[in-house]
């Protein structure tokens, strides 16, 4: 099925996000308590995930963490479109990458689709790289919630997470060389940065953690939280 995707286009928001060091602690924060006026107001129960938009030098980032938005959105009680499905029906009218998605109008995706929100995710940091006496695969993402029917930003967020976390250094300054080495071998043979992609969805995307999107209408804690 084809639909009149050309002619939609819209300006992209930037993402106003600022990283925090706190993203150590692997959570989506900010440095004061999210106003979620807007989210509980509209109260989406379907999300529409576009592919997310890559920064990185990686091609593969974009389908790594478009695969894994999925699970902790319905998880946190919501009603997600298939993404291959949606990837599949841009590609079908002519958009063939992520930028094209994300410029058509917020209107012509409620038409089409009509779901009651649109996630937009931009990727910043997908890899493994290694410094030396460092290895390590991270990735880091930015996401903006969008009321399709108000057209109202309704929730934004960050989030990271790398291989290095909780990893311990021994033998001195050798042993840290000898495992950076190491590490970079196995992370890089093994596609580590995949594994990473999904812990930074889950982080990004879960109901309940700081200054996080609040529950859906398919969770029992629906309106239970964001007080």
């Amino acid at each position: 099925m084809r639909f009149d995707f050309f002619n939609t286009r819209f300006a992209r928001a930037s993402f106003p996000i600022v990283l925090a060091s706190a993203f150590v602690s692997g959570c989506a924060t900010q440095d004061k308590p999210y106003d979620y006026a807007a989210f509980k107001q509209s109260r989406p129960a379907s999300i529409l995930v576009l592919p997310p938009l890559n920064d990185s030098p990686d091609v593969n980032a974009t389908y790594s963490m478009l695969s894994q938005v999925s699970f902790p959105l319905a998880e946190s009680g919501y009603y997600v479109f298939p993404v291959t499905l949606v990837d599949e029906t841009f590609r079908q009218n002519g958009l063939s990458n992520p930028a094209e998605m994300h410029d058509v109008k917020l209107q012509k995706l409620r038409e089409i689709y009509g779901a009651d929100s649109a996630l937009y995710i931009n990727i910043k940091q997908y890899g493994t790289s290694y410094t030396v006496i460092a290895s390590e695969s991270r990735v880091t993402a930015e996401a903006r919630l969008i009321d399709l029917r108000t057209e109202q930003v309704l929730w934004t967020g960050s989030a990271t997470a790398s291989s290095a976390e909780g990893r311990n250094s021994s033998g001195g300054l050798v042993g840290m060389l000898v495992q950076a080495v190491v590490s970079q071998i196995i992370e890089s043979s093994t596609n580590q940065s995949h594994a990473i992609a999904g812990v930074t969805s889950q982080r990004l995307l879960s109901a309940g953690m700081p200054n996080g999107i609040l529950y859906g209408p398919r969770s029992p804690k629906y309106k239970a939280d964001g007080n």
